[in-house]
């Protein structure tokens, strides 16, 4: 796995590729915007070939966010942004420009290594996601409880399947708003996202769903089956 390291801190960066390197994958640094971009341009080459990017906010010419906005994200790179903020505006802000997951400074690399790996298996194929006793297999849309289904509306499984798809990281009623929106061309607000959710949970009949106040909702993750 090819993972490009946007970080201007030397010594957090020299740790990181460390660590990274031990673990098997393989790191390409840059520090700034302006390198960054070259590097991206230059991927057209196969032997940069890209799998994820780890995108510091803060960077010395230039803020992470926009780099994302108009350079990364029209490349469909799976993004991992690193803020030294614990801000809740700054979290919400990189999830809704669509970024993959977040970290805040100071980390642990087994909880970056914990956030890498649930995004390559997010990106998996044929695979089962089990969360307490509710299962969702991803290929089939189907979602059991107890090896029995539980039938859904289509509009509430795809909503479902938002939540599974980014397990541990929180996602935005304004992101649900968004989605249901492109999927049915519906208009909708805070209000309906409620008792979409609420629908789901007496569906599921399971506390699985965690309500984030005022953010959005969040399902943390158990294990992953092939």
């Amino acid at each position: 796995m090819v993972i490009l390291l946007v970080e201007d801190n030397e010594k957090v960066a020299k740790g990181l590729i460390y660590s990274l390197t031990q673990n098997k994958y393989t790191i390409h640094h840059k520090s700034n915007v302006s390198d960054t971009i070259k590097f991206l341009n230059s991927t057209k080459n196969e032997k940069y070939k890209l799998d994820l990017i780890i995108l510091d906010v803060s960077l010395p010419d230039g803020n992470g966010f926009k780099l994302y906005e108009k350079e990364i994200k029209k490349r469909e790179l799976p993004t991992i942004f690193l803020t030294a903020k614990d801000d809740e505006d700054d979290i919400v802000k990189g999830l809704e420009l669509g970024a993959d997951d977040y970290i805040t400074k100071p980390f642990s690399t087994k909880e970056l290594l914990a956030r890498i790996n649930k995004i390559v298996l997010r990106k998996k194929k044929n695979f089962i996601i089990k969360v307490k006793d509710i299962k969702f297999d991803i290929d089939k849309m189907v979602v059991y409880k107890n090896k029995k289904e539980i039938i859904l509306t289509s509009l509430e499984i795809k909503i479902l399947h938002l939540l599974f798809i980014n397990l541990n990281k929180v996602v935005t009623r304004n992101y649900i708003i968004d989605k249901i929106w492109e999927w049915t061309g519906n208009d909708v607000n805070d209000n309906t996202v409620t008792v979409y959710l609420k629908r789901i949970r007496e569906k599921l009949n399971s506390d699985i769903i965690i309500t984030i106040k005022g953010i959005g909702y969040r399902i943390d993750e158990d294990e992953y089956e092939k």
